[in-house]
């Protein structure tokens, strides 16, 4: 008597390919949005680290230059000049060996936010938040004490580095 065995080949029924689809997917669904949301929340904490250098750097400005704000930043078309060059004790911009101060920044500083590197400026300090603007530029100057902020993602508020996940730091 001659015994014949079956073998049964192994494989995946169809059912079980779409459960495990199915749970993948539900997967990817939870996990992929904490992706997109970790790297906004990079984006403001390096904004955050780049207002505590850029006003790191003003202060060493003021301290080398007779306790004057950098009047480049602070004048009627604000620009970076007098931080990324060498300066003299008066503030003026040059590569003689009178310029032995500066240069504070390496390049003008970009909003890591919404990738401006202009500079507005104000007459007064933004004390409540979410504070509305409605300007251009990647960063607010304050001319009289040389505080500055920066700008939300879409520069419509000036963001709040109190409170990093408001929404208005989106807008």
């Amino acid at each position: 008597m001659t015994v014949v065995r079956r073998t049964r080949k192994g494989g995946f029924t169809l059912v079980e390919i779409l459960i495990v689809v199915i749970i993948l997917g539900i997967l990817a669904a939870i996990v992929i949005p904490q992706f997109t949301s970790a790297s906004q929340d990079a984006r403001k904490n390096s904004l955050t680290s780049q207002l505590q250098t850029l006003r790191s750097q003003i202060e060493l400005y003021k301290l080398q230059h007779l306790d004057q704000l950098p009047s480049e930043l602070i004048g009627a078309s604000p620009n970076w000049s007098q931080f990324t060059m060498k300066t003299n004790d008066q503030g003026t911009t040059g590569t003689t060996s009178a310029h032995v101060f500066g240069p504070y920044l390496q390049a003008d500083p970009k909003n890591p936010l919404n990738g401006a590197s202009t500079v507005s400026t104000v007459g007064t300090d933004y004390t409540t938040f979410p504070a509305a603007y409605t300007g251009t530029a990647g960063f607010v100057i304050n001319t009289v004490n040389g505080k500055i902020w920066g700008t939300s993602a879409k520069k419509g508020f000036i963001y709040d580095e109190g409170t990093p996940a408001a929404t208005s730091n989106d807008n």
